[in-house]
């Protein structure tokens, strides 16, 4: 199955927009739309779980931590943790990139840090 994509509250909206204009098949749902702002690590990680969507976010201090926890005990779709410095454009293609080649089973409690 295609790997659908759910943006953290800390990502840049721009991103999403700039995969979604360059990809208009993938399925990336927003913070807004998922109800994101003000949950815990752990609600976005099983909120992202319970979609099957992995996650994509800025947040390189605690969010790795939180979700080696996570899947101590739970199955995740993964995550994608994005440097704030990275270019947009850099992202959206890395992001386009993974959801091509991969499939959602085999990025099942992984972690990758971009670019790729």
């Amino acid at each position: 199955m295609k790997i659908k994509f759910q943006a953290d509250a800390d990502l840049k909206q721009q991103i999403v927009s700039a995969v979604l204009r360059l990809e208009t098949a993938i399925d990336f749902q927003t913070a807004n739309k998922a109800n994101l702002t003000g949950l815990t690590d752990r609600q976005v990680l099983e909120l992202a779980a319970s979609q099957r969507r992995v996650l994509v976010s800025h947040d390189q201090k605690t969010m790795p931590n939180h979700f080696a926890e996570f899947i101590a005990h739970n199955q995740s779709y993964g995550i994608i943790i994005v440097p704030k410095k990275l270019p947009v454009i850099e992202v959206a293609e890395n992001i386009i990139l993974i959801w091509e080649v991969f499939s959602d089973e085999e990025w099942i409690d992984r972690i990758a840090f971009l670019p790729i």
